[in-house]
């Protein structure tokens, strides 16, 4: 009682004697305060754990989330290289098509030009002697 009247800013001396009644309401008002402040903390306590359980939970998730598109970009980077061998040796390969077809083109023409240039007249068919038609 002294601490509570120092508390309220009481600076009695000397207090007198609580009668039954009054000493027993006071008694039930600190215990019905101090059973609703040990629920009170106690709910604190844990929505606080339940809190951090969460956090480490969805921490857990996100780690798992990253590791997870960390696998498929590095699937799609595999995918990428594969793609650009691929088209690698596709251009080589078109490269050479097109080489080939401009060879084959150059080849005719200069087969073209060797054949006018090596071609000799071709000699007129001479008249044949008639054979004398047989009178009838």
């Amino acid at each position: 009682m002294r601490t509570k009247m120092s508390i309220m800013g009481f600076h009695a001396e000397s207090i007198k004697p609580l009668n039954e009644v009054a000493a027993a309401e006071l008694g039930a008002n600190l215990l019905g305060e101090a059973i609703i402040f040990g629920c009170a903390g106690s709910c604190l306590l844990l929505e606080f754990w339940r809190q951090q359980s969460m956090r480490r939970r969805k921490e857990g998730e996100r780690i798992a989330s990253l590791l997870s598109l960390r696998e498929d970009l590095d699937r799609l980077e595999q995918a990428l290289n594969k793609l650009q061998v691929q088209v690698q040796v596709a251009v080589q390969r078109s490269e050479l098509d097109q080489l080939r077809a401009e060879l084959r083109a150059e080849l005719e023409e200069f087969k073209g030009q060797i054949c006018t240039e090596r071609q000799e007249p071709e000699p007129e068919p001479e008249p044949q002697p008639q054979a004398p038609e047989a009178s009838l």
